[in-house]
């Protein structure tokens, strides 16, 4: 997995890395990456600083790009670095996003024609991301949903949920029965039945 960074990123979309971390012990073939355009610290949503694996221009083939959200996802979706990197490397992989970083996705191009979700539940006076997202982008078809699996492109719910999306992406890949089992060690199974049951996942 390939975990893009970009200034302003909610830290608790670090959790989606901490699955594949732990699924390690039950799926050993896995791996992570951390992405930025160059290998300066990133800072994070107040004040966490994580320093990147590698930059945009040392990246040539990814398998899977996850693209977190956060309050950071405005300036990173008019910045060009970061779109040119998502379309270059979009093609080969299996797109993923987690909250707001659908709203990445969108600005790049990436979710035209498709289904998405994003983050629907804010502090007021916020705006909901999924409200701004059916708004700008007329082309997307939003859903408030868990998870939208449009095969190549997968857009997960918000905050904590980058959880269950990042187990998501891990049943594709290596069955139910492995993935029952990671989530047991995590001792997230609960939690993610819970979720399964207040949340739809969309498979178009």
């Amino acid at each position: 997995m390939t975990f893009l960074l970009y200034e302003g990123i909610e830290p608790v979309d670090l959790a989606a890395i901490g699955v594949i971390s732990m699924a390690r012990r039950v799926i050993p073939g896995l791996s992570y990456e951390t992405v930025s355009f160059d290998r300066q610290p990133v800072l994070l949503a107040n004040g966490l600083q994580v320093l990147p694996g590698r930059s945009f221009d040392e990246v040539s083939e990814v398998d899977v790009l996850l693209v977190p959200g956060g309050p950071g996802w405005r300036a990173a979706s008019t910045d060009e670095r970061v779109l040119k990197f998502v379309r270059r490397v979009a093609d080969g992989a299996l797109v993923c996003s987690v909250c707001t970083g659908a709203m990445i996705l969108a600005e790049a191009g990436v979710l035209d024609g498709l289904r998405a979700t994003t983050k629907f539940e804010v502090v007021p006076p916020e705006a909901s991301p999924l409200k701004e997202l059916q708004e700008r982008y007329p082309s997307i078809r939003s859903a408030a949903a868990l998870i939208v699996d449009n095969g190549r492109v997968v857009t997960g719910g918000g905050v904590t949920l980058c959880i269950d999306t990042a187990l998501y992406l891990l049943e594709k890949r290596f069955g139910k029965e492995a993935v029952a089992e990671v989530a047991r060690i995590m001792e997230y199974g609960a939690a993610r039945a819970a979720n399964l049951q207040r949340f739809v996942s969309v498979s178009p």
